[in-house]
């Protein structure tokens, strides 16, 4: 069973998320008859890590936030590994600024010449909150993609989609996808920069060209972003999207190439059914999120004319499904003990199973929900360990040399 700690800061958790979401749920009246299109990523009483664009923190990442869509507050931050550069590539280099150590990243066309530098995975990652809350760089995401960044040798792109009320559904859904096509734009754009006629440019023009590409072109991405090794990693809420965002990529299939999604993560889903599972019955007052405030999140999320447990977002087990399960990625499942979603989770996986997709369960002992991604829970073990499983299994499908270990 839990600790005691675990359990007093549940119930914290609980007092002040009901809190939370009843706040909402009022504040939901102000948005029944507008609309609201630029919506929010994040709310104001969450803590929040600062962007830091060196590699001076102690786990070497760099991080920087863009906003990537005009028409909304859509926004990503990126983790960038210190692994991307070569261990020739010091702090005297031109590419580190040299007033505040930043990391500015370079244009493949300015310097061509130059092939000391790593093109390592993309990892989409969404972040949890029960649609309605958390963002991409809170605090305790922060920490878990600067984890997952180190641990698979990967870019890390945390995902600020809109949150509802302001914003319901499919809008969640749909920035998740909006994301996953910048990325294909991105590797275009790069891909233009470094095999187009810019390099027969002489050096006045070339400048102008550069200097006009900086403001479209992600330099990190270009230079050290492989998306044809693409992983989506989804927490809790962000495992509905993550998974919604696979089967689109399954649709568009050529069309988003260079991109390529070889695997998923699905860390405890926010799956739910209108006949409950076993697990939905006796864990139904569980740690953290009790069935009870997660039907509120969905309330808040879906469309009053839509609300439905077993709509598409919530119960992945509906049959006539749009994309046939056989063409989902290789999917890896987290559930914890303690978690009244699991059984869910383990069935959609056995599902996935059935029809010859490469979908394991890692099933934690005295866990619950967030456990690996919760702040007062990210120094456990078994956040730790969580953490490096999901490594260990991403890498089979991201390492371009194969990797020798399998579930």
């Amino acid at each position: 069973m839990p600790g005691v700690t675990v359990k007093l800061y549940s119930v914290l958790f609980k007092f002040l998320l009901k809190r939370r979401l009843e706040a909402l749920i009022r504040s939901s009246l102000l948005y029944s008859n507008t609309v609201h299109p630029f919506g929010v990523t994040a709310r104001p009483d969450d803590a929040v890590a600062s962007v830091n664009p060196t590699f001076a923190a102690a786990d070497g990442v760099a991080t920087k936030d863009i906003h990537i869509d005009p028409q909304t507050s859509l926004s990503i931050r990126i983790f960038l590994p210190d692994t991307a550069l070569a261990t020739n590539l010091s702090k005297k280099s031109s590419f580190i600024d040299a007033d505040n150590g930043a990391y500015r990243g370079y244009s493949p066309a300015i310097d061509r010449h130059i092939r000391n530098y790593r093109k390592l995975p993309v990892i989409l990652q969404f972040h949890g909150g029960g649609f309605v809350s958390g963002s991409c760089d809170a605090v305790a995401n922060d920490l878990f993609c600067r984890r997952i960044a180190k641990l698979l040798d990967a870019i890390v792109i945390a995902v600020g989609y809109r949150l509802a009320p302001e914003n319901r559904y499919p809008a969640a859904f749909e920035d998740g996808v909006k994301v996953l096509n910048w990325l294909g734009k991105q590797a275009h754009l790069a891909d233009c920069v470094v095999g187009g006629d810019f390099r027969r440019l002489d050096i006045h023009r070339q400048q102008i060209v550069d200097g006009f590409g900086e403001s479209m072109v992600e330099p990190w991405l270009a230079a050290h972003g492989d998306p044809s090794r693409c992983v989506l990693l989804g927490v809790s809420c962000g495992a509905n999207i993550a998974n919604y965002v696979a089967q689109k990529a399954v649709e568009a299939g050529k069309l988003l190439d260079p991109v390529r999604v070889v695997a998923q993560v699905l860390m405890y889903p926010f799956f739910i059914g209108s006949t409950p599972t076993r697990s939905e019955i006796r864990l139904a007052n569980s740690y953290f999120y009790d069935k009870s405030m997660s039907i509120l999140a969905w309330k808040l999320f879906l469309p009053e004319e839509e609300f439905d447990l077993d709509h598409p977002a919530a119960n992945p087990l509906l049959p006539n499904r749009e994309t046939p399960l056989k063409y989902i990625p290789p999917t890896l499942t987290v559930v914890a003990e303690h978690d009244w979603m699991r059984d869910r989770a383990i069935a959609y996986s056995e599902e996935l199973r059935k029809v010859n997709v490469d979908a394991p369960v890692l099933d934690y002992k005295d866990t619950v929900h967030e456990f690996a991604t919760l702040d007062m829970l990210l120094k456990t073990p078994q956040a730790q360990a969580c953490a490096e499983d999901i490594a260990i299994w991403v890498k089979k499908y991201t390492s371009l040399r194969g990797h020798e270990f399998s579930y």
